[in-house]
């Protein structure tokens, strides 16, 4: 049974809140009896971008588990690779993608962030990057497609517009090749569950702040009184799919 705690949105900046949050949320995962298989976050590691806020990221995510990353929209690719993956010359600012390979199975992360903007975009590169790995994965081996922003409409005016555009390509791809047991992202700030080309989709609560749905009345966009909150995606022998959602107060 491969157990995966998914997180997202800490939006590290200078104000002890979001570190104090993030810290909870790992010391949290850290206590658990059953140690999970490992830890995914995808996105808005940092809030403005900066090195010293990938460098907090660093010793965070110091674990003895394996820590799956992403970019998201706040984060600033020249900066993550200096603070948080130690290179000193940046590596340039061309798409973040990367392969895990955990406990028998495979998690592709791609870089869906736009330099400069909010939206989400999956470019040539990454998209062909994604082809290839997905086509070197044998057959059965259970594979994780990983990003930051959800390619489907999740009912919310401000969040919507800044989702995958366009969607079809990955639809596509993921289609075809039936080892892709779900899609894993983040942005939303809100835990939620959908589908996305035939497969399921699931959306990590944020731990910096929850997002307020357009149902739950006037107020700021997202509200900070909420604690942090975590997924645990389960795939089990039996090939079964499942996600528990977890405030951590």
């Amino acid at each position: 049974m491969l157990v995966i705690a998914h997180l997202s949105d800490t939006h590290l900046d200078s104000h002890p809140r979001s570190a104090e949050r993030t810290a909870r949320v790992m010391d949290y995962l850290h206590g658990l009896p059953r140690p999970v298989d490992a830890i995914l976050i995808t996105g808005d590691i940092a809030d403005h971008g900066e090195v010293a806020e990938y460098e907090t990221a660093a010793k965070l995510f110091d674990s003895p588990l394996p820590v799956m990353l992403c970019p998201g929209n706040h984060d600033v690719r020249d900066a993550y690779r200096k603070g948080l993956l130690g290179d000193d010359d940046g590596g340039g600012t061309g798409p973040i993608n990367t392969r895990h390979d955990v406990a028998g199975a495979v998690f592709l992360l791609a870089d869906s962030s736009v330099p400069g903007a909010d939206d989400g975009h999956l470019d040539e590169e990454t998209m062909a990057w994604l082809a290839d790995e997905l086509g070197s994965v044998p057959a059965g081996t259970p594979t994780f497609v990983a990003l930051h922003h959800p390619p489907v409409v999740l009912h919310h005016p401000v969040i919507d517009p800044m989702r995958l555009l366009p969607s079809d390509p990955l639809a596509e791809l993921v289609a075809a090749h039936p080892q892709v047991v779900a899609v894993l992202t983040g942005h939303f700030h809100t835990a939620a569950a959908s589908t996305f080309a035939g497969r399921p989709l699931r959306i990590a609560p944020g731990v910096v702040s929850t997002l307020r749905m357009p149902w739950e009345g006037e107020g700021p966009l997202a509200t900070q009184t909420q604690p942090p909150g975590v997924a645990f995606h389960v795939y089990d022998d039996a090939g079964l799919f499942t996600t528990h959602y977890r405030v951590v107060v």
